[in-house]
């Protein structure tokens, strides 16, 4: 029989996939001793089994609750529902496998009526109790029935003013009657707020249910690549009053700074409040610090219940706490969300204490979150001149210039323009994620270091500036004030999520490099790592960056960049409108000056290190001009017609290009620019021979589909490097012929193509245009509408697709390593430097991936977790 409920004592951090990570940080917390308030945990299979049949809440469910209900009551001494004086009330809060802060929903203080209300103020204090109902009868109206939190604040401002005295002043008969004005704004929206206790308990449990599918959870799931179908978990725990008075409180702390990753505590509390308070930003909390001043004894207990969890967990935990009348309560932990910066610190550091071994600190840290690492900083100089606007807290790093949005949806408007943004707002909230994903920076004037602007923005490692309280920001103006300063939106200012502060105008950015303890990291990577990590460059700046970065060689140089130069293109133009032998000649020999130096540059810059270079792939129609203008000043300057000149063009382009005269079908039609390209290679590469640096050339062919195509173009590649040997009177030296795999074809006859071939390079771009007959650059038009209708996951142009490009990889490696055990097979498309993507290439027995230069600290780590992940399996 199924077990749909446990109690807090039941469960385990083990749990996770049942009890979801709060649960099972309840869980554990309970068995360590903590003073965690009694609770249950309605399982996340109970979610799933909801959504898919909602009469299973009344069918099963409900009668499971009751149970778990009375069993709380024994616990607490205490009643959910009737008119004993010692009322149990509980809050419900979701809580998913993986933390998704602030998208999902919570409801507190469950269990108050009209009635009991009174019964509560009468144990208590007027003021208390009625707090305590005017924030369930708003969470409820928000969470349940969808109406905007909003206009309860709006009800209590305009009551407070014609009553021309503060809530906390009011009498009953005054408390009372706002009561019905928060009731009224039900009956607007056709809705009742329930007396019956257990019903507000059934219908908040339904609604946190519901709230896994709601359009924030799935957004921010997509974007930090959570599966839809694990659902979330329920947990009902008896309350704790941080609002009861001036000696309680409510407050959030991490035990090393999420940040910088220092070890201190760093969080925030408020006196006389819930929880909601801290993270809404309503109101400005205290440094954690002051605690030790106002509650010393408190202040000491909670140092020691963090380090208890941080020792147990062995990772920084995010605790949330309450005091109730001077006694501390933990509610929740987990593992703390941090910046890439402070999260390698941390993992470090661990290690250095012999919390952690080196192994556990590379699976800590994500791929994805280097990219923070290498982050761009404003320059000094710039800086010293910039005009200062205001200062806030510095609650993500990074730095960033944009036009000034004053809504998520405006954000988005002019994200899709083209244009970057900086979100600002008084606080985030949870809708505001849209918003968020795109904008560049978030600058917010309320709230603190654990306010969800600050906790998401890290999380997406996003530039964020928190609390900046000197602006006043004015959505309905579209206007942010400081000072007599007004600026609007469209303005453009800087953000330093370094320091805080706020700049009018754009400043120029700087990347941040040598990062010793990053680098300590990677060396880590390397010791275990089983793939190689290589770069796609062409340009000595990129090869440099790649080199710097720790890339083991290029797995991709591809050509055709290097053919847009102003004089370069003109060249490239004269031999493909070439009208006579003589003409083609003259452009081939200016083009293998470039190349050839290009080469020679390039193979200096990688040294030793391998680069595999891919010769010629476009059409020859993406070089030549599509304007009448442009085509007219090229007609002048190859002393050509213009209108022949037209005629010419026109009868170049192709009905589909990327599936027509490109690739190796140029080289075996035009075999004069291949062999130009390959001696620019080998003439680059004796030269250096020459001068005492042993280069070993890598040339691939692009968009082979057939054994007879490779044939043909290597046995002339090989004829003309056996002449240049001979013509420089140079003694023969290794180098190799491969190709890229980027057909169907090419995976099903890898047998046959691994005969001619000295090496496989998978092109996953065009591999993936070819079998889901997809455009790459068109695929945005619909993929956001795929994604909806659950027809993909993902976009296979940035992640796997394992079971058709994968599986067609993995036909092709087995056969090509039939023929040839040990040939070298690599990953050189768009996902090569995607981690998701990477124990999947491992998996099939790649030899190495290769990405663009500032992914490959990324993948560096991605291999390496691979390899260790494969180690545990």
């Amino acid at each position: 029989m199924t077990k749909w409920i446990y109690s807090f004592e039941e469960g385990s951090a083990n749990d996770k996939d049942l009890l979801g990570g709060k649960g099972a940080n309840l869980a554990e917390m309970s068995n360590l001793g903590l003073p965690v308030p009694p609770g249950f945990t309605i399982t996340t299979q109970s979610c799933i089994k909801y959504l898919d049949n909602p009469d299973f809440f009344d069918s099963t469910l409900k009668e499971e609750v009751l149970k778990a209900l009375a069993l709380l009551e024994i616990k607490t001494d205490k009643y959910f529902s009737g008119e004993d004086p010692h009322l149990l009330l509980v809050s419900v809060r979701s809580g998913a496998k993986f933390s998704m802060p602030g998208m999902m929903d919570t409801i507190l203080n469950l269990g108050l009526n009209d009635q009991r209300t009174q019964l509560l103020a009468k144990e208590t204090n007027l003021d208390f109790a009625y707090n305590c109902y005017r924030r369930l009868l708003q969470m409820f109206a928000d969470v349940v029935y969808g109406i905007d939190k909003g206009l309860f604040d709006d009800q209590l401002a305009a009551f407070e003013q014609k009553q021309n005295k503060k809530v906390h002043d009011f009498d009953l008969a005054q408390q009372q009657e706002l009561i019905q004005h928060y009731k009224a704004l039900y009956s607007t929206h056709k809705k009742q707020f329930p007396e019956n206790p257990n019903e507000q308990l059934y219908a908040a449990i339904q609604a946190v249910f519901k709230s896994w599918n709601n359009k924030r959870a799935r957004i921010y799931r997509e974007l930090h690549q959570i599966p839809h179908d694990l659902g979330t978990a329920v947990n009902v725990q008896a309350m704790v009053f941080g609002n009861s008075d001036q000696a309680s409180g409510t407050g959030v702390c991490f035990t090393r700074n999420p940040a910088t990753g220092e070890e201190e505590l760093f969080g925030e509390f408020l006196l006389n409040a819930q929880g909601e308070d801290v993270v809404a930003g309503i109101r400005t909390p205290e440094p954690i610090a002051t605690l030790k001043e106002i509650q010393p004894e408190t202040y000491q207990a909670f140092r020691d219940y963090a380090k208890i969890l941080e020792n147990h967990y062995k990772d920084m935990q995010d605790i949330e706490f309450t005091i109730e009348k001077g006694k501390l309560y933990i509610l929740q932990t987990r593992n703390g969300k941090r910046t890439a910066k402070a999260s390698l610190k941390i993992a470090l550091d661990m290690v250095d204490q012999g919390l952690i071994s080196k192994e556990e600190a590379l699976l800590r840290v994500a791929p994805a979150s280097i990219s923070q690492l290498i982050h761009p900083v404003f320059e000094e100089v710039a800086l010293e001149k910039a005009p200062f606007l205001a200062q806030g807290l510095p609650a993500s790093p990074g730095a960033a210039t944009g036009q000034i949005v004053f809504t998520a949806d405006r954000a988005k408007e002019i994200y899709q323009e083209g244009k970057k943004v900086i979100l600002v707002r008084q606080e985030t909230s949870p809708e505001d994620i849209e918003g968020m994903i795109v904008s560049q920076a978030i600058v917010t004037s309320q709230g603190g270091m654990t306010s969800h602007a600050a906790v998401v923005a890290r999380g997406m490692g996003t530039c964020c500036v928190a609390g900046c309280g000197e602006l006043t920001i004015s959505e309905e103006n579209k206007s942010l004030s400081c000072g007599s300063l007004v600026l609007r939106e469209g303005d453009l200012i800087s953000v330093d999520g370094y320091s805080g502060r706020i700049y009018r105008g754009e400043l120029p950015t700087v990347l941040v490099e040598n990062n010793q303890d990053l680098q300590r990291l990677l060396a880590w990577a390397d010791e275990v790592a089983i793939l190689q990590v290589r770069a796609n460059a062409e340009t000595v700046k990129d090869l440099t960056t790649a080199m710097n970065f720790g890339a083991k060689g290029v797995g991709l140089a591809r050509t055709e960049h290097m053919f847009f130069g102003q004089e370069r293109i003109l060249e490239m133009r004269r031999l493909i409108l070439a009208d006579t032998e003589e003409e083609t000649k003259e452009a081939l020999n200016k083009l293998l000056e470039f190349q050839e130096e290009d080469f020679y540059q390039m193979f200096q810059t990688v040294q030793d290190k391998p680069m595999i270079v891919r010769l010629l792939d476009p059409p020859m129609h993406e070089f030549l001009p599509k304007d009448s203008q442009e085509i007219a000043l090229l007609a002048s300057k190859l002393k050509k017609s213009p209108e022949k000149l037209a005629e010419r063009i026109e009868s170049l382009q192709e009905s589909n290009p990327m599936l027509g005269h490109r690739g190796c079908r140029l080289g075996i039609t035009k075999p004069e620019i291949y062999k130009m390209q390959t001696e620019a290679i080998f003439r680059s590469a004796i030269k250096l021979h020459q001068e005492g640096q042993k280069i070993k050339p890598e040339i691939m062919v692009p968009l082979i589909a057939d054994q007879k195509e490779l044939e043909c173009i290597k046995e002339y590649l090989i004829q003309h490097i056996e002449h240049l040997f001979e013509q420089h009177g140079q003694k023969p030296f290794p180098y190799e012929i491969g190709t890229m795999i980027e057909l169907p074809r090419a995976c099903l006859t890898a047998d046959k193509l691994a005969q001619e071939a000295d090496f496989f390079s998978f092109g996953t771009n065009d591999l993936t245009q070819m079998t889901y007959g997809f455009s790459r650059d068109d695929i945005g038009k619909f993929i956001g509408q795929y994604k909806d209708k659950d027809i993909l996951s993902f976009d296979p142009f940035q992640k796997i697709d394992k079971d058709g490009v994968g599986e067609l990889m993995r036909i092709a490696i087995s056969k090509a390593r039939q023929v040839k055990p040990n040939l070298a097979i690599g990953i050189c498309g768009e996902v090569g430097g995607d981690p998701s993507s990477i124990s999947f290439f491992q998996d099939i027995q790649v030899t190495y991936v290769s990405c663009s230069p500032y992914r490959v600290p990324a993948a560096r780590l991605a291999v390496a977790q691979a390899a260790l992940q494969e180690g545990r399996n």
